[in-house]
């Protein structure tokens, strides 16, 4: 099952330092944006579901 990158959720966590990553029940943390998105990449490999790896300029885009 493929996965588009837009249906990510990143967003700053307010009382800890780093950010989080949530898509399709699965919610992922990381130092970096970068980071919590590659995590969430791994997590739905394991799930079954593929998503497309993009740089690191257009993670930064998907923060909220």
């Amino acid at each position: 099952m493929n996965i588009s990158p837009s249906k990510v959720k990143m967003f700053k966590l307010r009382n800890r330092r780093g950010y989080a990553a949530v898509c399709l029940n699965h919610l992922t943390e990381g130092n970096t944006p970068y980071l919590a998105y590659q995590r969430m990449v791994k997590a739905l490999r394991r799930s079954g579901g593929t998503l497309k790896d993009i740089p690191v300029d257009k993670i930064k885009r998907l923060v909220s």
